[in-house]
């Protein structure tokens, strides 16, 4: 039903749909701090700061706003046109979802003055939309519990959820993401993350992480890149928007390049990650790849008859986030892998094209660099290309049926039972020929 599995990826998506809900309040400006909480009883808590879902009637349902989100596939405010300029969540189907797969699930609205709380079982409402008493502050906590009858698993991964949480710290610049664990075997927070509650006897409390990046993009190209040896200090990164798209389409891109060998470009489409790639994948790949050849032969790093650096010679050693944000993403498979949106791959070529070209032109020194780390991975290309011919073909002295002159090869490759004769003339060459055994004399 929309989640993948009922394993443990379709467990953890449970918790992304109601978060992204959260994080589509982040990406309308109307929300800074999401709180995730694993309950010792098995049951996941979402709150965040956001206005609160609607709670008001909706007339062609006959029924309050929160109710129709709960209940029905696609009724939350990222559809209409009303709500969300973009959003994320898995097809969008929302926490409609999340509640028709838990066992319970309890909301409890803070908005417009008082708390609204209603409860549900199975997607089922146990009792109509409650008003409460008079609340300050404003948001949604939502806690579920997973239905142990449907998925495999209802224990969740702290590490994977945390991981997740992380992501998308970075791809929301100042978004604050707290995620905590008061399961009795809550694990221990790793060195990396940020805080570790420890209570006032000094002894380990909930195992609690916090994710906050003001610097988005780079914060994450540096995340990913500490242990690397820049090829160039400064961090590339830009952002626009393109106003004239229909609901509109941001995006936002940072990158550097290192000494290693590897690539390491993420893609993501209204903070969903983008495995499989996509249009605007395709639209980078294709400006960084004429870009640095433009260059490069500008500066005289790659000469007029030298063929052109590959995309691959382009990216090796590069890390980059390439992030966009647009009103209605078209997704190519179930879990969202793959943007198929065509404008995402021109906005994104032509805005490649535009800033890091300006880039390139402030900065030539720090550009040359990128080239020539380009110009040694075509180099070393083509040595290693070289070399499996050579490999394959068997010319040389340890050739096989083609080589070169009047030699001829044996077909064993086995040094210990082989024989080399050296003849001289062909009358004493063609002999040994005739009369060599050609699986072990060459």
């Amino acid at each position: 039903m929309y989640i993948g599995s009922t394993g443990e990826r379709g467990l953890h998506h449970l918790v992304y749909e109601v978060v992204d809900n959260s994080v589509d309040e982040a990406l309308a400006g109307e929300c800074d701090r999401i709180d995730v909480t694993l309950l010792p009883d098995g049951g996941v808590r979402v709150r965040d700061n956001g206005r609160g879902i609607p709670v008001d009637e909706v007339a062609s349902e006959g029924r309050p706003a929160v109710e129709v989100v709960l209940t029905m596939l696609h009724a939350g405010g990222k559809f209409g046109g009303g709500g969300y300029k973009v959003s994320g969540g898995l097809h969008g189907v929302g926490v409609s979802v999340v509640n028709a797969l838990s066992e319970r699930l309890h909301v409890a609205i803070r908005r417009e003055g008082h708390l609204w709380t209603q409860s549900y079982s199975l997607g089922v409402p146990d009792a109509p939309l409650a008003k409460g008493g008079p609340v300050e502050e404003s948001g949604t906590p939502i806690t579920f519990w997973a239905s142990t009858e449907i998925f495999e698993t209802t224990d969740y991964s702290f590490e994977t959820l945390s991981n997740r949480f992380r992501e998308m710290a970075f791809l929301n610049r100042g978004l604050t993401i707290v995620l905590r664990d008061e399961r009795p075997s809550a694990p221990e927070a790793s060195a990396h993350d940020e805080i570790a509650a420890v209570d006032s006897a000094g002894d380990p409390g909930p195992t609690e992480v916090t994710y906050r990046y003001d610097g988005g993009l780079v914060d994450y190209v540096n995340h990913l890149g500490a242990r690397k040896d820049p090829v160039h200090r400064t961090i590339i990164s830009f952002e626009a928007e393109d106003p004239s798209v229909e609901g509109g389409l941001s995006l936002d891109i940072a990158m550097q390049w290192n000494t290693g060998f590897t690539e390491s470009v993420h893609t993501f489409a209204n903070t969903i990650n983008t495995h499989e790639g996509g249009t605007h994948e395709e639209g980078f790949r294709a400006a960084l790849t004429g870009l640095v050849n433009r260059f490069a032969r500008e500066w005289g790093v790659l000469r007029e008859k030298e063929a052109n650096l590959t995309g691959d010679d382009v990216r090796e050693g590069l890390t980059a986030i390439v992030s966009i944000k647009l009103a209605e993403p078209q997704f190519e498979g179930q879990t969202k892998t793959k943007l198929g949106n065509t404008e995402a791959k021109s906005f994104t070529q032509r805005l490649v094209n535009d800033r890091l070209g300006e880039w390139f032109e402030k900065n030539p020194g720090e550009g040359k660099d990128i080239a020539r780390k380009a110009m040694s991975a075509a180099v070393a290309r083509m040595a290693a290309r070289k070399a499996r011919d050579a490999a394959r073909s068997r010319k040389g002295l340890l050739g096989g049926g083609s080589l070169p002159g009047k030699l001829a090869d044996c077909q064993s490759t086995n040094p210990e039972e082989c024989e080399l004769f050296i003849v001289e003339g062909d009358s004493a060459g063609g002999p040994a020929k005739q009369g060599r055994d050609q699986k072990t004399q060459a």
